[in-house]
């Protein structure tokens, strides 16, 4: 498994070593055979790019996941590949202070989020969503960091 780490944009970002840390976690947890992702961390602008082009919605999002069998990916995956996941650095540390989380912490959740959502996770219903976020807290857990989505569990 490799985990390409292409930071664009450093604003808060933690070091490129705990960013493929995470989506290693992730991926092995999963149980997934050897797979490799690129995951890059943008500025607004380039976030703001990808998330008109690809889900025609304005402005900049936290974290998009590109499955490498999605039609729209222009990465040339090779075979084994997973996809592409990009976090937008500007807005997950606006996230962070705004949810009064370390910044990090917020990082390690987006990373974790966007491999899931590559392994084929989702969260369009309740139970998607429930499982979804079980194994996130897990994962997380096994960092030493809160459960996400209890608010101040971070502070």
């Amino acid at each position: 498994m490799t985990v390409d780490v292409q930071v664009a944009c450093a604003d808060g970002a933690p070091p490129a070593e705990r960013l493929a840390a995470w989506a290693a976690a992730a991926l092995g947890a999963r149980g997934s055979e050897t797979r490799d992702l690129c995951l890059r961390i943008v500025d607004e602008r380039e976030g703001a790019a990808l998330n008109s082009r690809f889900r025609g919605r304005d402005g900049a999002t936290n974290v998009l996941a590109f499955p490498a069998a999605a039609p729209n990916v222009e990465c040339g995956a090779a075979p084994g590949a997973l996809g592409d996941i990009a976090i937008c650095a500007p807005v997950a540390r606006r996230e962070a202070l705004e949810q009064r989380k370390a910044a990090a912490d917020h990082f390690a959740h987006l990373v974790i989020h966007g491999v899931l959502h590559l392994l084929g996770m989702a969260h369009g219903t309740p139970a998607e969503a429930e499982a979804m976020e079980a194994q996130e807290v897990a994962l997380l857990h096994g960092f030493g960091i809160a459960n996400p989505y209890i608010l101040g569990a971070n502070a």
